[in-house]
C-alpha cells in the first residue's frame, strides 16, 4: 500500500517531528509512506487569505500524481470511525492505487485543491492546528493498519 501525505509547511516543534518519526516508523512495515511539504506562504502584510490559499494550492496541485486518490483534509468533510477509515483505505488502496492526503496550511486549502480531490475528510468537528491534523492522521492510518490486520493496538 502507497500513501502520501502532502502538507503545507513543515514541522518546525521537535516535538511534532518526534511524533512523526516515530508513526513513520511504526508504518515502516505495513505502508510505503511519504511526507511531502510545500512552502507555507508567509501570513499577513498585504497578501490575502485567498491570494495564500491560491499560492499554496497551485504548489499543492503541482505534486499529486495524476493516478492517486486524493484525500483533502477538510473541516466540512465526512467524518469515520477509526474502523470505516480502516475500511476506506484498504477499499481505496487495496489494489494498489496510491492514496495522498492532503493537509492545507494555516487558511485552509484553496478551492481547486478541494475541487481536485476525490474525497473530504474531517478529523474532527473542531479545528485542529495543521501540524496537529498531520500527527492525528497518520495515527488514525497506523490504527487502520492494525485493525485490517487485527492487530494489539486498536481494542
Amino acid at each position: 500500500m502507497k500513501i502520501s501525505i502532502l502538507s503545507v509547511g513543515k514541522l518546525k516543534e521537535p516535538f511534532w517531528q518526534t511524533a512523526q518519526a516515530e508513526y513513520c516508523k511504526r508504518l515502516g512495515p505495513y505502508v510505503k509512506l511519504s511526507i511531502i511539504e510545500v512552502v507555507a506562504e508567509k501570513l499577513g502584510g498585504s497578501v490575502s487569505d485567498e491570494e495564500v490559499m491560491r499560492r499554496e494550492g497551485e504548489r499543492i496541485i503541482n505534486q499529486l500524481p495524476a493516478e492517486a486518490v486524493v484525500i483533502a483534509l477538510e473541516r466540512s468533510g465526512e467524518q469515520f470511525s477509526s474502523e470505516k477509515f480502516s475500511e476506506m483505505i484498504d477499499d481505496l488502496a487495496g489494489d494498489g492505487t496510491p492514496l495522498v492526503f492532503v493537509v492545507g496550511g494555516a487558511v485552509g486549502l484553496s478551492i481547486d485543491v478541494l475541487n481536485r480531490a476525490d474525497h473530504r475528510l474531517s478529523l474532527a468537528e473542531m479545528t485542529l492546528p495543521h501540524e496537529l491534523a498531520r500527527i492525528f492522521l497518520l495515527e488514525q492510518i497506523y490504527r487502520a493498519t492494525q485493525i485490517a490486520r487485527r492487530g494489539k493496538y486498536h481494542r
